[in-house]
């Protein structure tokens, strides 16, 4: 049956509604800009939902380095008593951990603060382009078809849908077709901190600490492991080739993993939220059949990893199995090609531009099979500068991108897509869409570079001063 399909228009329209496209979305309202959201799922915030650690907004030495919107989501936090604080995990990265159940509550509190409109459970379709210039986006939901005309589009869709609809150069994943694993983080409460630190600081060589020169600073394992015990937080990291883990994996007791990363999500609930899981079939992210198929056995390794927890780390005895994210993690897919690629150089070298919209400074993280994973620290726990031109896809005059689907190398992506830095790639990319506007550019690299750093500046965001 023939459909009819609508019409609406908006100066800007932000395609996904995870961390970046939050930040995205937040930034051009609030510079003015009459603002859609559109997201496939049922709640914004992504990744912030999930109860993972937000990596990347603190480099090794304890440096926020990114700011702005971040800044106003944790301030919420704050205002709900749901943010737990910035935490040294003593191997490789700095990270702020928050209740992603409160963060729920403060995202939307900021979106409205700044008028953005929001259209959940929808879906991208098509693009209607003209050479390089988009000119609307055809959205689908229960309420049928709309065509969304706007001035500016931002892809922060994490697989580069609007960019790649638009006829967007891409890669994905690695030249022999690898892609990073699935996983689905959990959480449990009523963990006891003291025992679970003591226990960590009596085993320490089962410990993941240590792993850059810069955070390892001439110390043994004992001792960060008593640096972890002091911090007095549950932030434990345990390795798979340490006596805890090594066993267990063999045995089956576990699944197969590089680490059980345990992080705090809240004090009153006495929660951590643990990362562990992973489905290693090099599945597309796009492929909903295929990512589908992986949540019974991501929920079954919850479960078993859940019950070992009980059976054998101390302070988890009495803990109860409290929840699981509400979508599976996808960690790779797309990458958009820019004007510029970030590479693994221009990460660990804490490489500085003179075109900065944002930084990065969690290490490059690449996810594998099995126990594998690559982890490579930033130079001298410092921070790299991620250039506007990676938000720039060639061939297209009024779109950007902003998150994983930046343009960068695999290995640039693998640091450059932690939450942190989307939500600064997001920021600047709606606060550029908005001066856009503003000055009637015919397209985004008119726009000077210099005049949206200050803008950037004023509203908080990290560009300089930090190492």
């Amino acid at each position: 049956m023939a459909q009819g399909i609508r019409q609406a228009h908006f100066d800007v329209v932000v395609l996904g509604g995870g961390a970046s496209g939050v930040a995205a979305a937040a930034a051009a309202a609030k510079n003015g800009r009459k603002t859609l959201l559109v997201e496939a799922g049922s709640m914004l915030g992504g990744e912030l939902l999930s109860g993972m650690s937000i990596d990347g907004l603190l480099n090794a030495r304890g440096e926020y380095v990114c700011g702005g919107i971040s800044d106003e989501l944790l301030e919420e936090c704050r205002r709900m008593n749901g943010f737990v604080g910035p935490i040294h995990d003593f191997r490789l990265i700095c990270y702020v951990c928050v209740d992603p159940e409160v963060m729920k509550i403060a995202v939307m509190r900021v979106l409205e603060r700044y008028g953005v409109t929001p259209w959940m459970y929808t879906l991208a379709e098509d693009v209607v382009s003209d050479g390089g210039r988009v000119k609307g986006l055809v959205v689908v939901n229960k309420g049928g078809r709309t065509l969304v005309t706007a001035d500016y589009f931002i892809d922060c869709s994490g697989d580069g849908d609007l960019a790649v609809m638009a006829g967007a150069p891409y890669e994905l994943g690695a030249p022999d077709g690898e892609l990073q694993p699935l996983s689905l983080m959990f959480r449990m409460s009523n963990v006891e901190n003291e025992p679970l630190l003591a226990f960590a600081r009596d085993n320490p060589e089962s410990l993941a600490v240590g792993e850059s020169d810069y955070i390892r600073a001439g110390r043994t394992d004992a001792q960060l492991a008593m640096e972890l015990y002091k911090q007095g937080q549950p932030s434990v990291f345990f390795k798979s080739d340490g006596p805890f883990l090594e066993g267990a994996i063999e045995r089956g007791e576990l699944a197969p993993t590089a680490l059980i990363m345990i992080m705090p999500t809240s004090v009153a609930r006495k929660e951590v939220c643990v990362n562990t899981t992973r489905v290693a079939e090099n599945i597309v992210g796009m492929d909903a059949a295929g990512v589908s198929r992986t949540m019974t056995t991501l929920m079954e390794q919850v479960w078993g990893c859940s019950e070992f927890l009980k059976r054998k780390l101390p302070g988890f005895e009495n803990a109860q199995f409290a929840g699981l994210a509400p979508r599976i993690g996808i960690r790779e897919t797309r990458r958009i090609m820019g004007d510029y690629v970030l590479t693994l150089e221009d990460a660990v070298g804490a490489k500085k531009h003179p075109d900065c919209i944002a930084k990065g400074a969690h290490h490059v993280d690449i996810h594998q099979d099995g126990v594998r994973q690559v982890r490579i620290a930033i130079g001298n726990g410092g921070s790299y500068d991620i250039p506007f031109q990676c938000l720039l896809p060639r061939q297209l005059d009024n779109v950007m991108v902003a998150g994983r689907c930046l343009s960068a190398t695999r290995e640039g992506m693998g640091t450059a897509r932690m939450m942190g830095p989307c939500m600064a790639m997001g920021q600047a990319a709606g606060t550029a869409a908005a001066m856009c506007i503003d000055k009637a550019l015919p397209d985004v690299r008119s726009l000077p570079i210099r005049e949206l750093q200050q803008r950037l500046r004023e509203q908080g965001a990290v560009i300089d001063g930090v190492h």
